[in-house]
């Protein structure tokens, strides 16, 4: 009988000092509030728009499935990286076609000075809409890539390539000089100013960036990206790319397949993968990504080298199949909308990095 009475007395004695501490919070939040103006601080509950993850597609139906959330989000730092020639370039364009698109502003910060104008153009780049920055230093491209993002009027900004920013003093200095650590000191202070204007202005910051090989690594991974390791913790996505088949058409090279592996994702979960092909006309082959899919979530039937659909031959072969659903723009639509409607419903594509294919 002892035990209820001591939780009688002490039940209204909880509950003053609960309502006197929500009392005291409410306080320090005015005080907050006034001081550094409404929405410094909130409950996560009471959290307004912005706080919603707005995504921009990349271009690739596999790779937004593979995301998880349907594309690159706003407000968020991304990084693509790979080898030479692996298609960093290419996904970037990629995503700043489908912003402008929805009517977007995008930039193009070209530090390493190599953009080709009839490339961006092939993928789908407007590119009177586009602007172009070629600056001398890294310190000026991360100045431009600052100004830019507290404009709060650009939807994309790549930066191609991180390895290309050089330090001003690296370029100041003579050839073999000590410069260690210079592009590392020189992109965690940019990404320490960046990220909150980032996050206010919702530009997807894109970096692109190459690999190197570690010294002396006897076990485990070689490879490492250049540029310290800031920019892999400010990362919220980050994409490794691999060309893994060159695509022919008899001795003719038309294009090159490419596996993209979602390293770091803070919006949903990470190590997935996506397969895409990217086309020497096309850049990112639409119809060969709704096939992929459409395959792999059994909405569409592959038996030897035909391709099924509905019960009913689509086409053979694999070109022979995307070549199908490029000049049927109806039924493309309809394969794409089955399958964002399978993927609302809950079901799993596309695979996860433990279960891929093997090369």
């Amino acid at each position: 009988m002892a035990r209820p009475k001591k939780e009688e007395v002490k039940a209204p004695q909880q509950q003053t000092e609960t309502s006197g501490k929500l009392a005291a919070i409410r306080l320090a939040m005015d005080q907050i509030e006034k001081q550094y103006g409404k929405g410094s601080i909130m409950k996560l509950g009471d959290r307004d728009e912005r706080y919603k993850v707005d995504v921009i597609p990349t271009g690739s139906i596999a790779l937004d499935l593979a995301l998880g959330v349907g594309g690159l989000p706003r407000g968020r730092i991304v990084e693509i990286y790979g080898p030479e020639a692996s298609g960093k370039t290419t996904i970037a364009l990629s995503v700043v076609a489908e912003a402008q698109k929805r009517g977007g502003q995008c930039a193009f910060i070209d530090a390493e000075h190599a953009l080709d104008p009839e490339w961006a153009e092939r993928i789908g780049v407007n590119l009177d809409d586009l602007l172009m920055s070629q600056p001398d230093t890294g310190e000026q491209a991360l100045e431009i890539t600052e100004t830019l993002i507290r404009s709060g009027a650009l939807d994309v900004i790549v930066v191609d390539s991180v390895a290309a920013l050089v330090p001003r003093a690296e370029l100041e200095g003579e050839m073999g000089d000590a410069v260690m650590g210079m592009q590392a000191r020189l992109m965690s202070q940019a990404l320490r100013k960046l990220t909150g204007a980032i996050s206010k202005s919702k530009t997807v910051l894109i970096f692109t960036n190459q690999l190197r090989q570690k010294i002396g690594v006897m076990f485990g991974n070689p490879e490492t990206t250049p540029g310290g390791l800031a920019l892999k913790f400010y990362s919220s996505v980050r994409l490794d790319i691999r060309r893994i088949e060159v695509l022919k058409d008899g001795d003719s090279v038309i294009g090159s397949r490419h596996r993209v592996r979602v390293v770091k994702n803070k919006v949903a979960p990470p190590l997935r993968v996506a397969e895409l092909d990217i086309m020497n006309e096309e850049g990112i082959s639409k119809t060969g990504g709704l096939l992929d899919v459409a395959v792999d979530m059994a909405l569409m039937e592959k038996k030897g080298s035909f391709f099924n659909y509905d019960g009913k031959p689509l086409a053979q072969g694999r070109e022979g199949a995307k070549m199908a659903l490029r000049d049927d723009k109806k039924l493309a639509e309809e394969i794409e909308r089955r399958i964002r409607e399978a993927v609302a419903a809950g079901k799993k594509v596309p695979k996860e990095l433990g279960e891929e294919k093997e090369e």
